[in-house]
């Protein structure tokens, strides 16, 4: 099973007490707690047997992946979903992790910003509800005419109810016919209002969408198959809220990115807490890109996704 949120920081005062050998004071001002929770979390860590790499179980072997990824690539946290011999279903599971992952950073008074798409609405479908009055669930982008119930508008309204929070959607179309409208369409005082709130949220919940022709942006009819190939040969590697990026994470200057009326990548890249979940193997490149370009703090992943992208991350910087 993949370590549950609430242990979550037990492990990583583990990890950096008897693995990277920091003090007490050090483990504590890392992880932002204090040093008498630090000293109960190692007793609790000595109790369950996971001090040490040589004593860990199957459950603490996926942790240390864990914890080697954010050593590597800078995260903040990372949750592992494992695969194979007893492990539940990856695709099942994965919502469920994520959901529990993502309740354990939302604060009362937070303001959240939430994109689309089929992985996110199954986090939704599992949340567990909570009482967080005071809490603000935002749509990152425009809406879409497809009939699907992972639509933004959808995910938003979904969330926020399982938070008791509330939520404010975006009635606006996520691509528009033509890069002038959609610039008319920005300059909207509603809608300039709403891409406002988007600077105040601390948290983003999201997935990366690949460049595949079943993509959701050519099932919605926001591009063509043939449109989406074109820019993948341009160097589109993945989809955030809408809009397409490169392979180094960053906007690409496009006719559909300046059609678009969706959060800009750079606004995002400055929430705090980019909480992004990724399962299928097939969005590695979309989500290597993503991290590539600063866009995940949080991550949740299957195992094999981890361990791909150590082994990515270690082909890219070379022999040290």
């Amino acid at each position: 099973m993949a370590i549950r949120p609430a242990e979550q920081i037990l492990h990583k005062a583990a990890w950096l007490y008897y693995t990277h050998g920091l003090r007490q004071d050090e483990v504590a001002k890392h992880l932002d707690i204090s040093r008498a929770s630090v000293a109960m979390y190692l007793r609790r860590a000595r109790e369950m047997g996971i001090v040490t790499i040589a004593t860990s179980t199957e459950l603490f072997s996926d942790d240390v992946l864990a914890r080697t990824l954010e050593d590597r690539l800078g995260f903040d946290t990372v949750w592992i979903v494992p695969e194979g011999g007893h492990a539940l279903d990856p695709a099942a599971e994965m919502p469920v992790v994520a959901a529990a992952a993502f309740q354990s950073l939302v604060k009362k008074g937070d303001t959240i910003g939430v994109a689309w798409g089929r992985t996110v609405y199954h986090i939704a479908d599992v949340m567990p509800f909570a009482d967080l009055q005071g809490a603000t669930v935002v749509q990152l982008c425009g809406n879409l005419g497809a009939p699907y119930s992972y639509r933004p508008d959808q995910c938003t309204t979904e969330i926020a109810r399982r938070l008791n929070a509330e939520g404010i959607n975006f009635y606006a179309p996520l691509v528009m016919s033509t890069p002038e409208l959609a610039d008319a369409l920005r300059r909207e005082p509603v809608i300039q209002e709403q891409m406002a709130r988007i600077s105040e949220c601390s948290l983003v919940l999201y997935s990366v969408g690949g460049i595949e022709p079943d993509s959701h942006l050519v099932k919605c009819g926001a591009v063509t198959a043939d449109e989406l190939k074109a820019l993948e040969a341009q160097g589109a590697r993945g989809v955030i809220a809408g809009q397409v990026i490169d392979g180094d994470g960053q906007w690409m200057d496009c006719a559909h990115n300046r059609r678009c009326i969706s959060a800009s990548i750079s606004s995002i890249r400055s929430i705090p807490r980019r909480m992004m979940v990724v399962e299928q193997m097939e969005k590695f490149d979309a989500l290597y890109a993503a991290i590539r370009g600063g866009l995940v703090s949080h991550l949740v992943v299957t195992a094999s996704m981890a361990q791909r992208l150590l082994e990515r991350f270690d082909a890219d910087a070379g022999p040290a």
